[in-house]
């Protein structure tokens, strides 16, 4: 659904040349044309306007001097830097452009028709007087010539076997002699010229060349390949004429044929056989086709038509035409009316091979023409919901307008079309915000059609329904209708003489103003024009447009944008500069467009397409160019963007990895887009969607979700964007359209959780307004069914970055949200209707976090037994029916049960798949039984254990067994406790009970105090006694009166097991007090090293002589081993440390030797050591990975033993380092520990006179000390913690260095491993140096 809008026009009149122009060609490189006349070539720079070079063909003789001289055909040949000119008379002429020397390379005595050569300038192809065909190379070295007439079909001629032969076929009421007609060929048409015509393919491996033959007088086309081989012969068409062109892409062939009524555009296969063809808007012998020609990318075809003279006093005049095909139907994109007099009679016209949209025209009186279009999408363009997202499509004099806001047809059809009396080049729509539906059309006579939406006092004849309309339907569209035409008229009564477009980029600015620009003829310089409505005294439909004014700007301009709102108008030059234009100042400024930093704006590439869009609050022009780049302001922010449309505050574009984003403009800022368009990782969110390959945009649906898209191949689909969707829903819930958003969510499968979460506050504020907008039950019940406690807007629909306003939770509201919803809904329902809302307010309690079963069921009960039912009321059985629908029947009946309510189990039963057999003898047994037991037995039927233990307490004591079964089957020791009182029999019973679970669990102590509280002693002492709570055990002992006896026993039992546990100063305590031991108690102390405590026991039994038999020598005895034990400490140390020191070396210089190579590979890298190999084991497991089942298959033991083995002290091993590393904490740590110890033994050494065993004692400790904490810097160094932490990084950094410090971070330091880089601290304050020793 695109058109062709002139992008700008290059025009250069009068060449001061002598002669008549009569053919030229395009010098690509140098960007010069090369012109043919009856006198010679002329060289000239249609840039800068003058001649580069003129050489005479007349002054050497190869034409004659009367000027009766032809040249046929005339190619540039880049690489000999020279011309090839080929004549009527047969001489072939190489011509230096740069040194201006001739040389005939051949001369054909017959004469010469066609030279054509292929595209690779390979081959090239005469056709002589004498009708023959010449091949030869560049080089003019004779390859093979051959007739140009042939008897042969060709090398394709197809194959039969008979079957379905023309004579034995049915011809109905022809008859069988039908079969034996002999066909009647047509001669050629009476304004055929007879010349041979020459195509080539575009890759130059065939050529098809089309003559008439002098057998019949009929034209054919004959295709040869590269080789000179005939291939096929096309098949007989009457009325075929002598223009050819074979599509550059291959496939088709076109040519014309005349018919009895019409003309058409025929199309041929390579094999000669006709496929497809469309009309021209001519009738027969109105006009004929001078030529066809395909451009380079086989888009565009353009026909060279020209008129018959049919009555003396008409003008006759020249066409060329430009047609394009989308789903298969033909469109009349461009027509240009050239005079067939004069210095405008069109004399040739060609394709640029370069710039696949460039039309070059040459006229009689040395006029040269250059047009270049670009494919543009004509829409409305306005945001409010009166814009009704207009496409208008050229085709000819119609114009085809979709209205995609109502319906979306696919092209070629419409939803109504525009009949024009003249073939349109151009169409606007409005850029009134208000009036932007309006569209204005320009068409070939320079005329502007002005057709307006509103009411129309009567039918427009103009209008015609498409798609939409006919067969007796009411169309309910409003059409737009034809206000009035308006000639355009020039300043100085000057006209489009010469130039078919004067005007392009028309643009309709304001209700009565439009611009156009048109371009200087003398130099690079382009003019803007205020078209305003003429005064016109009559009010007829047609009106004049005059020219109130112009402003001159340096430079060409190939685009102009303006914006609906901020009425800006953005021009770009041709060499990208962006200019802005103050149209409404009386001053009609130019400036350059500056960015935010105040710099002029320049395209690094000119844009085909141009928009102006606000991104963060500043004006940006939007750019996109023909290879696809997209641009901002200055900056090229994607290479990849094929479509892109501004659309109110989004962004949309389509890339050519088959997707469509979309970006909001409003709050984003330009380093925000430009990050987001540039990042190849793109987010999966909402701006982010798949489209098929090749997808374009068309429009935007306003105040819609609707994006409009059209395939390469023409048909067009519609997508519903994340974002635009997301944008209009948020939209029509900050409106409170509910209803809306609730259809929209719906229909696109938007989670309806949004409703709430979009602003939950404003939305508990309208909950009544909700359900009346919805006014559905079952609209109302797929709600709650959606409820969920996530909050989608923070998961699933996060609102564009500092897009929206967050907004923060109702402190006021408490408790979850399906609850709080919930709630809120059913009280705003049961308010309105509660009858005709009856399923949903059973829906709300069934959805809640606990679903309130009891409730519906209690609810659907009230159902049954109410009266006569209000109009909208649901039944009993229809809400049962709907709530079996939501929870399973076996729940529902369990929670029927639950109520121990029969007539409500009964309803449900009945209405579930249950068999009577097997629930009615249940019921009847129960209903028999006492009222608590019964209900005992339907809470253990239910497992609702707690319940049924409260219903059996109530039944007596001869149930307690029972009970007290069910209390030790399903352990509800402390539930069960709560319903008998503290000093019952059944209490104590429970609670021994207790006891003795928690003593099989092993959990003694809570056992005890079991047993203690209700009164079981003996119990309590023996679960004490097990649990070692000596204090609680002599508790329990003083309440059983043991005897002194049985108490000392008592007593040395517990000290067994506290010296066990290590207690050594408890266990003497019990030993001293309750078995009056204080010998075995100082025993105890010595060996717990408790030297204080043991003394004071011998000075209160007054026994010295225990000091120098037992104290002293353990005093001695302690004090060797903790110096031994201090010596093997600091030889670890050292030895550790030391053993660090070189892994560390050795780990560095692998490292570096490893940079040049690769990388270590796995966790477990061996280039630390020097025993270890280059590749370990874990490296090849990490290559060649083991079978998945082997490792699944490790036990949790085998685990245990791999972790216990990570860290080896072994030499060699590979975290050696980490090993050594934590050994040494360890040793510093246990040293610290020994602090206090060793305090406390130097206090007594000295006390007991040992004095130089205890200096050495506090030297060899001081010493230890002192060396761990001049170690601590060395081991524990703060470059190894920060290249544990961060990887190397900087200016001297390379690639291997970075990969091998990230793969060092992420091997050699396991994150479980950190706290081994941390240093352990020793505590300088700690007192334990005793001072008398010093």
């Amino acid at each position: 659904m695109r058109n062709l809008k002139l992008f700008r026009t290059l025009e250069f009149r009068d060449i001061q040349a002598p002669g008549k122009p009569q053919c030229f060609s395009l010098r690509t490189e140098q960007r010069t044309v090369l012109i043919g006349s009856d006198i010679g070539l002329i060289e000239v720079d249609p840039v800068t306007r003058e001649v580069k070079n003129e050489i005479s063909l007349v002054a050497e003789g190869f034409l004659p001097e009367d000027g009766s001289g032809c040249i046929v055909g005339i190619q540039d040949l880049q690489e000999q830097e020279s011309v090839c000119v080929a004549t009527a008379s047969g001489d072939v002429i190489l011509c230096n452009l740069r040194t201006c020397q001739l040389e005939c390379v051949g001369s054909v005595a017959s004469g010469i028709s066609v030279m054509s050569w292929s595209p690779d300038q390979e081959l090239v192809l005469l056709a002589t007087g004498q009708q023959t065909l010449i091949m030869m190379t560049k080089d003019f070295e004779p390859i093979m010539e051959q007739q140009i007439h042939q008897d042969d079909f060709g090398e394709s001629k197809f194959i039969t076997v008979g079957w379905g032969r023309k004579e034995t076929q049915f011809h109905g009421s022809e008859g069988r002699q039908a079969a034996f007609q002999v066909q009647m060929y047509e001669s050629a048409l009476p304004w055929d010229d007879h010349r041979p015509q020459v195509t080539w393919r575009g890759d130059g491996q065939f050529f098809a060349v089309s003559v008439v033959c002098p057998e019949t007088g009929a034209r054919k086309v004959r295709v040869w390949n590269r080789e000179f081989a005939l291939q096929s012969t096309s098949e007989p068409v009457a009325g075929l004429g002598p223009a050819l062109a074979w599509k550059p892409s291959g496939s088709l062939i076109a040519s014309t044929q005349e018919k009895p009524n019409q003309q058409d555009i025929v199309f041929f296969e390579k094999n000669g056989l006709l496929h497809g063809h469309f009309t021209l808007p001519f009738l027969k012998d109105e006009v004929k086709v001078n030529g066809l020609l395909w451009n380079a990318d086989s888009t565009v075809l353009a026909v060279w038509l020209e008129d018959l003279q049919r009555e003396e006093s008409c003008t006759l005049q020249t066409y060329v035409q430009l047609w394009t095909v989308g789903n298969y139907h033909w469109y009349l994109k461009q027509s240009l009316p050239f005079s067939t007099c004069g210095k405008s009679k069109l004399v040739s016209l060609m394709w640029d091979p370069v710039t696949p949209s460039q039309l070059h025209v040459l006229c009689q009186g040395w006029h040269y023409l250059c047009y270049d279009w670009h494919w543009t999408t004509d829409r409305s363009s306005g945001e409010n919901s009166s814009d009704m997202a207009n496409v208008a499509v050229i085709d000819g004099n119609r114009v085809l307008v979709t209205v995609f806001q109502q319906s979306v047809v696919p092209p070629p059809m419409c939803t109504y079309q525009l009949l024009l009396p003249h073939p349109v080049n151009q169409v606007m729509f409005s850029a009134h915000p208000q009036k932007s539906n309006d569209l204005a059309i320009l068409d070939a006579s320079n005329q502007i059609s002005i057709y307006e939406c509103g009411d129309s006092p009567s039918v427009d004849s103009t209008v015609k329904l498409g798609a939409v309309g006919g067969n007796g339907f009411k169309v309910s569209l409003r059409t737009p209708h034809l206000e009035k035409r308006y000639k355009v008229q020039f300043e100085n009564g000057e006209d489009q003489e010469g130039n078919p477009l004067k005007l392009s980029l028309l643009t309709w600015i304001q209700e009565d103003i439009f611009l156009a620009v048109s371009h200087s003829q003398s130099g690079a310089q382009s003019v803007i024009h205020h078209l305003t409505v003429a005064p016109s005294e009559t009010d007829d439909e047609h009106g004049q447009l005059s020219i109130s004014s112009s402003v001159a700007v340096d430079g060409i301009i190939i685009s102009l944008c303006c914006n609906s709102k901020t009425k800006s108008v953005a021009l770009q030059l041709a060499g990208g500069q962006i200019l802005k234009y103050f149209w409404e100042s009386p001053s009609l400024a130019v400036e350059p467009w500056k960015n935010p930093s105040g710099f002029p704006v320049q395209f690094p590439y000119p844009c085909t397409q141009t928009e102006l869009a606000t991104i963060g609050g500043e004006e940006c022009v939007l750019g996109l160019s023909d290879r696809c780049r997209f641009f901002i302001n200055d900056t090229e922010v994607a290479s990849n963007i094929t479509s892109f449309a501004v659309y109110g505050e989004f962004l949309l574009l389509t890339t050519h990895s088959h997707t469509c984003q979309c970006f909001c403009l409003r709050d984003a800022s330009f380093n925000a887009l430009h990050a987001g368009l540039s990042s190849s990782h793109l987010s999966k969110g909402e701006s982010l969607r798949k489209v098929e390959r090749g997808s374009r945009i068309v429009t935007v649906v306003p105040q819609d979700t609707k994006l409009i898209l059209q395939m390469p191949r023409g048909n067009l689909e519609v997508v519903h964007h994340r974002a635009l969707v997301l944008s209009q829903i948020r939209k029509w819930l900050d409106k409170l359209m509910f209803k809306e958003a609730f259809e929209c969510m719906r229909k696109l499968r938007i989670n309806l959780n949004l409703i709430h979460d979009h602003n939950p506050k404003v939305f508990l504020e309208n909950v009544e307004t909700f359900i009346r907008q919805i006014d559905s039950v079952n609209h109302i019940n797929l709600f709650f069914t959606e409820l969920k406690e996530e909050d989608v807007t923070k998961t699933m629909y996060p609102p564009p970055v500092a897009s929206t306003v967050q907004l923060s939770k109702d402190p006021a509201v408490q408790g979850k949200k399906v609850d709080v919803v919930c709630d809120a809904l059913r009280a705003a329902m049961e308010s309105i209707n509660p009858h005709k809302y009856c399923l949903s307010i059973l829906t709300s309690h069934v959805k809640k976090t606990t679903p309130e079963l009891e409730i519906v069921l209690q609810k659907v009960h009230e159902l049954q037994a109410s009266a006569p039912p209000v109009p909208d009321a649901v039944s009993a059985e229809e809400a049962l029916k709907y709530l079996l629908l939501l929870v399973d029947v076996n729940d529902l009946y369990d929670h029927s049960l639950g109520t121990y309510d029969f007539d409500l189990v009964l309803m449900v039963a009945e209405k579930s798949q249950k068999d009577p057999k097997e629930y009615l003898p249940f019921l009847n047994t129960l209903k028999k039984m006492e009222t608590n037991y019964q209900r005992f037995t339907i809470d253990k039927y239910l497992k609702r254990y707690e319940k049924a233990i409260g219903h059996l307490s109530k039944c007596g004591s001869e149930y307690f067994p029972e009970c007290l079964n069910l209390i030790k089957d399903k352990n509800l020791y402390k539930e069960a406790l709560k319903f008998y009182p503290s000093d019952s029999q059944q209490y104590k019973d429970i609670s021994i009970a207790y006891g003795q679970h928690l003593t099989q669990e092993r959990l003694y102590e809570p056992a005890g105090l079991v047993f203690a509280r209700c009164g079981a002693h003996e119990k309590a002492l023996d679960a004490f006694l097990a649990s070692g709570s000596w204090q609680q055990a002599l508790c329990m002992a003083a309440q059983l009166n043991l005897t002194k006896d049985q108490l000392a026993g008592l007593g040395r039992t517990l000290a067994g097991k506290l010296v066990e546990q290590r207690k050594h100063s408890d266990a003497a305590t019990v030993l001293e007090q309750y078995a009056q031991d204080y010998e075995e108690a100082v025993l105890l102390l010595l060996e717990g090293a408790a030297w204080e405590e043991a003394l004071r026991l011998v000075y209160k039994y007054n026994r010295p002589d225990i000091i120098e038999t037992n104290i002293k020598p353990s005093i001695l005895e302690a004090q060797k081993n903790y110096m031994a034990l201090l010596d093997s400490q600091t030889a670890t140390f050292i030895r550790h440390k030391n053993r660090l020191l070189v892994v560390r070396e050795l780990k560095e210089r692998a490292q570096q030797v490893n940079l040049g190579d690769e990388v270590p590979q796995g966790q477990e890298s061996d280039v630390f050591s020097e025993t270890s190999s280059v590749m370990s084991g874990s490296d090849m497991s990490s290559r060649y990975p083991r079978s998945s089942s082997r490792v699944a298959a490790r036990s949790s033991k085998n685990r245990r033993k791999a972790e216990r083995k990570k860290h080896s002290l072994k030499e060699g091993s590979p975290l050696e380092d980490l090993a050594l590393l934590e050994a040494l904490s360890e040793i510093v740590q246990s040293t610290e520990k020994l602090k206090d110890e060793v305090y406390h033994i130097l206090k007594v050494l000295f006390l007991f006179e040992f004095d130089e065993q205890g200096r050495g004692l506090q030297k060899a400790f001081e010493d230890t000390l002192q060396l761990m904490e001049r170690s601590l810097p060395e081991i524990w160094t703060l470059t190894h913690q920060q290249n544990s932490a961060t990887p190397v990084l900087g200016p001297d950094s390379t690639a291997n260095s970075i990969m091998a410090s990230y793969q060092q971070q992420k091997t050699s330091v396991p994150v479980l491993d950190a706290e081994l880089f941390i240093p352990p601290k020793i505590n300088k304050k700690t007192q334990w140096k005793l001072s008398l020793l010093e």
